[in-house]
C-alpha cells in the first residue's frame, strides 16, 4: 500500500507568497531570500530567477533544471557552456533569446550539480507556476525530462514526447534535450541534432 504524500508547509507557503505577486519585480524581490530548502538555501550563493525580455510579453519562455555553477555565480540562468550552445542552436533555428524569458523549475544550484528532488521541484513549483502567469507566454520549450515531466507528468518519456507541441493549459508545450545532453553526446550526437530540430520546429510555430 502506497502512502499519500506527506504534508509539505513550504509547499504551500511558496505558492501562497508567489500567488500574491503582483508583477514580475515583486516575484523576484519575493523569491531571492527563498529558505523553503535548507541544503539549497545553504550552499547556493544567488536564487536565479530567470531572464526575461526588456519589452513585454515573451515570444515564448525557455525552462531549463535548475542552475549550474555560473548560473549561481552570476545570478542568470544558461550562461555557462550549456548557456553558450543553447543560443548558438536558438539562432540556427531561427529565434533570438532577447525575444524569449529564460527560467528553471529549480531555482537553487543543487549541491555538485545533482539532480533537483522531488521536494525541491514541488517547493519551488509556487515560483515557476506565478512566472508563467505573469509572462503569459503562448510557446514553452522544456529543456530536459526534469522540465518535461514538470509541463507533462511524472512519468515521461523524453522520446516519446518531443517532436511535438503539446496543450497544456492553453499553450503549446514543447519538450525537448536539455543543451547540457548535447554537449555530453557531442557535435554529432542525437540530442544535439535532436535540440537543434526542435527549436527549429517551434520557430516554424511562431512565425
Amino acid at each position: 500500500m502506497t502512502r499519500p504524500p506527506r504534508f509539505d508547509a513550504a509547499v504551500e507557503e511558496v505558492a501562497r507568497v508567489a500567488a500574491a505577486a503582483p508583477d514580475w519585480d515583486a516575484l523576484a524581490a519575493a523569491a531571492r531570500p527563498c529558505v523553503a530548502c535548507p541544503e539549497l538555501a545553504a550552499t547556493r550563493q544567488h536564487v536565479v530567477v530567470g531572464d526575461v525580455p526588456a519589452g513585454g510579453r515573451p515570444r515564448f519562455v525557455l525552462v531549463g533544471e535548475a542552475p549550474g555553477a555560473n548560473e549561481d555565480e552570476t545570478g542568470r540562468p544558461f550562461v555557462g557552456r550549456s548557456g553558450q550552445l543553447l543560443d548558438q542552436l536558438l539562432a540556427e533555428a531561427g529565434l533570438d533569446r532577447a525575444e524569449a524569458a529564460v527560467l528553471n523549475i529549480v531555482k537553487c544550484r543543487p549541491p555538485g550539480n545533482r539532480t533537483p528532488k522531488a521536494s525541491e521541484v514541488a517547493r519551488c513549483s509556487g515560483w515557476l507556476r506565478r512566472q508563467l502567469e505573469l509572462l503569459d507566454p503562448p510557446v514553452v520549450v522544456a529543456l530536459g525530462l526534469s522540465s518535461a515531466k514538470w509541463f507533462l507528468g511524472p512519468r515521461t518519456v523524453l522520446a516519446q514526447v518531443r517532436g511535438r507541441a503539446h496543450d497544456v493549459d492553453g499553450r503549446a508545450v514543447w519538450a525537448t534535450y536539455h543543451p547540457s545532453a548535447a554537449i555530453r553526446f557531442g557535435p554529432s550526437g542525437a540530442p544535439r541534432a535532436g535540440l537543434l530540430a526542435d527549436l527549429t520546429a517551434v520557430a516554424g510555430s511562431l512565425a
